[in-house]
């Protein structure tokens, strides 16, 4: 907050005296700067921290090539401009097989080294990979409905709409699943972007190694209330996440068959809810296809 009132407070001040390149380098530095917080090159866990060294690495070997043919086109365009009587034509050259060979031999080698990045990435943080550590994974059930998510804890038999707890340091195994279209589950900061589908269930493996509150979204068009089917991560130590787990069935409340139903109605920009208490097995019943869920379009407008 600080650092964006000190650039605010220089950008005034370059234009002010009239300095328009300073002003201009100073608004894209602080764009630059603002690109990077909250977001997957501000990573809050081992998988984002894995995803970034790997964006990092393919834009430097872009840009190796890039900047160079930039700079390149640019020389060329004034060396051979009209009025420049020392650049000669040399039609012979447009066909050239040496030339030919390190032009195109230049990108087939960058696109290999690219596609070997993205396959060993791939093979590194495949999702359903458990991560390495000596603690048990936490695990954590994902019920995407429209247009909110749902979080079961299948062994602590509590639940959460639009907010997720986690202790910081632990492995957590996600199981994902949907109600009734395909939508996309993605927290930016701790990584790996995955599919929530109906009938099907897929699986994560994620862990937040700095407290905090993270921001949780659908990233992929599921209908009319997706802009808004948004939720919350937080994380603490683990006492912090014993204390909540205690709160949490103090307060009470029971997800049971009748609450899932209302649940799957479609609705917009819901609040957080906590259940103290799961009395069957929604996750399953949705992920084997043993759940009806259809409703009208229209009752979520």
């Amino acid at each position: 907050m600080m650092a964006h009132r000190i650039s605010q407070t220089s950008v005034i001040v370059a234009v002010q005296r009239g300095h328009w390149v300073r002003c201009l380098g100073i608004s894209c530095l602080c764009t630059l700067l603002a690109s990077c917080a909250e977001g997957v090159l501000d990573p809050r866990g081992p998988v984002g921290g894995a995803e970034r060294v790997i964006l990092y690495n393919a834009t430097a070997v872009m840009l190796a090539v890039g900047i160079p043919v930039i700079l390149l086109t640019l020389l060329a365009a004034w060396w051979f401009r009209a009025s420049n009587r020392r650049a000669k034509y040399r039609p012979e050259l447009v066909y050239a097989g040496r030339i030919e060979l390190i032009v195109w031999s230049i990108p087939a080698l960058v696109i290999l080294f690219l596609g070997g990045m993205a396959w060993i990435g791939a093979h590194d943080l495949d999702p359903p990979k458990p991560l390495e550590s000596s603690t048990t994974p936490l695990e954590i059930e994902v019920v995407s409905l429209d247009w909110r998510w749902l979080f079961i804890y299948p062994h602590e038999h509590i639940a959460t709409i639009n907010h997720l707890v986690v202790p910081t340091g632990v492995p957590v195994h996600f199981r994902l699943t949907s109600t009734s279209v395909m939508n996309s589950f993605f927290i930016p900061q701790v990584g790996s972007q995955i599919y929530a589908m109906p009938g099907m269930t897929a699986q994560l493996n994620l862990q937040v190694d700095k407290p905090g509150r993270y921001e949780g979204i659908a990233a992929q068009f599921s209908g009319p209330g997706f802009s808004d089917m948004r939720f919350a991560v937080t994380a603490g130590s683990a006492e912090e996440f014993e204390r909540w787990l205690a709160d949490a069935r103090r307060r009470g409340g029971v997800l049971d068959s009748e609450t899932f139903a209302q649940l799957t109605r479609p609705t917009r920009a819901g609040g957080e809810l906590t259940f103290g208490a799961v009395a069957d097995d929604p996750f399953n019943a949705v992920a084997h296809g043993r759940l009806s869920t259809r409703w009208s379009m229209d009752e979520a407008l």
